[in-house]
């Protein structure tokens, strides 16, 4: 068995000095090495925050710089009456952005709806507010373009009527943030489709109310739009390719056992209401029943 040497015993008094004095630099380079690495650490840590940070600031306004969310909802005689100033009461992504250069604002959003809706065989397409959800928030599904070859996005409010932009099928969403919500050019806030928060502010399947007085509900489970997408090559003197999704005439309804009807309406418990489904049309782009006119001010705002 070799025995353990410890070097200092074969050392001079000065060997001994400068042996200790080689393990104290050492520990020293050592020592730094590790807080240097440490606040590497540190500062890539504060890094990573800072990134997250300004990223969620891009894609959320948080609570405190947003507007205040006023909604009122009261019965008045036949009819269910709002009082809205058009602010959702959730965090909505920054506007203006790349896809829309408009800045949310304010509005009026006042008028009634008949409390007993009366289903009529006939279906009303509606170009702008469709309904209103439950936090005062207006749903406008449809878009104010229309396939333009000569402009330089390809769609303008002047273009071929024809074929009018379907927002989930048109480059960036025209800007939609998380919410499926997006800003009109006099300020207004909508939406093109379901909103998850609506559904946490209910507590339910139920996120808000049709011009025509009917429920609008979301049950992307239970319920199935009807529409599909056509398949081929679109005609002659419209826009070029195949069919989409890029406007709405790209889609037409086929129905089918447990869809909804044209108009994402169908039977519940009962009584008819409306539908917001994940695929087209998202939010019903019709109405059966006698719709009130008091939210046509506000259809292309």
């Amino acid at each position: 068995m070799v025995p353990f040497l410890n070097p200092l015993t074969r050392l001079s008094p000065i060997g001994s000095f400068v042996y200790n004095l080689s393990l104290f630099c050492l520990w020293r380079i050592v020592l730094a090495a590790y807080k240097k690495f440490t606040n590497l650490l540190r500062m890539k840590q504060v890094f990573i925050l800072g990134v997250a940070v300004l990223i969620s600031g891009a894609f959320a306004l948080p609570a405190w710089g947003q507007k205040i969310n006023k909604v009122e909802i009261t019965t008045i005689k036949d009819s269910r009456c709002f009082v809205a100033n058009g602010i959702p009461d959730h965090p909505i992504g920054v506007f203006p952005n790349r896809g829309n250069p408009n800045a949310i604002s304010e509005q009026q959003l006042n008028g009634c709806v008949p409390l007993k809706p009366k289903r009529g065989p006939v279906p009303k397409f509606i170009k702008g507010i469709i309904g209103v959800a439950i936090n005062g928030v207006p749903f406008r599904p449809n878009t104010a373009g229309f396939w333009d070859p000569n402009s330089r996005r390809g769609h303008s409010r002047h273009g071929n009527r024809n074929w009018s932009v379907e927002i989930f099928g048109a480059p960036g969403k025209l800007g939609l943030d998380f919410n499926n919500g997006h800003v009109g050019r006099a300020g207004m806030y909508h939406y093109h489709g379901i909103a998850i928060s609506l559904t946490k502010t209910s507590g339910s399947s139920l996120v808000g109310y049709a011009r025509d007085g009917f429920e609008i509900h979301y049950l992307p489970i239970e319920r199935k739009s009807g529409w599909q997408l056509k398949s081929g090559i679109r005609p002659s003197g419209g826009p070029p390719g195949v069919y989409d999704g890029s406007y709405n005439e790209d889609y037409e309804y086929l129905g089918g056992e447990n869809r909804l009807d044209q108009c994402n309406g169908g039977e519940m418990q009962g009584n008819y209401a409306y539908f917001i489904t994940d695929n087209y049309p998202f939010v019903p782009r019709c109405l059966y029943g006698e719709i009130s006119s008091d939210f046509d001010s506000n259809r292309h705002r």
